[in-house]
């Protein structure tokens, strides 16, 4: 999981795609970030809503970021799209945490997950992420998407990194401890 979070814990302000906290941190240290961690991925995972907005984004943009976001391999999660038009994306209709351990299964590097709300609480109560990077943007919205559902399962973290940005931004890694 990769994901920019507010210190209220939002990924989301109180309306779809609001995003604006973002830019209170992505500068050049966050871009570099971002890149590096898109060389070390085989395929970025998305729910259906984040899929539509990072499409819509992505094949407009340019730039070493748009070129990886691009260029590497997608799947999305969804159960009313007939097929993705994004270059170089599946689609996942069923069985979402059977593909989802195939995928892992198969994969000889790094999958991303971004945003995508409700396919993370599937994931997290499926125990299917290795990692939680969590991007802590120093601002408080009040209101939002909150990043971990109501009810998830309480999980123990083991911080394996931890880098503070000149922006105030600070990047948190994590594994959830197996039992």
């Amino acid at each position: 999981m990769w994901n920019l979070v507010t210190l209220d814990g939002f990924f989301e302000g109180g309306a779809p795609w609001d995003l604006d906290f973002h830019r209170t941190v992505f500068d050049s240290d966050l871009e570099r970030f971002s890149i590096d961690q898109l060389q070390t991925a085989d395929l970025l995972l998305f729910g259906r809503v984040t899929y539509e907005g990072m499409a819509a984004h992505w094949q407009q943009a340019k730039g070493e970021v748009a070129d990886f976001m691009n260029r590497l391999p997608k799947a999305v999660v969804s159960t009313t799209l007939a097929h993705a038009d994004w270059a170089n994306t599946q689609v996942i209709s069923s069985d979402v945490a059977a593909r989802v351990r195939e995928l892992k299964a198969t994969g000889h590097r790094n999958m991303y997950v971004f945003g995508s709300a409700t396919l993370s609480a599937t994931l997290i109560h499926e125990g299917l992420f290795d990692e939680y990077r969590l991007a802590i943007v120093p601002v408080v919205l009040g209101e939002g998407k909150p990043l971990f559902p109501m009810g998830a399962q309480p999980t123990q973290m083991t911080l394996i990194e931890s880098r503070t940005l000149a922006s105030g931004c600070v990047i948190l890694c994590y594994q959830p401890q197996r039992s």
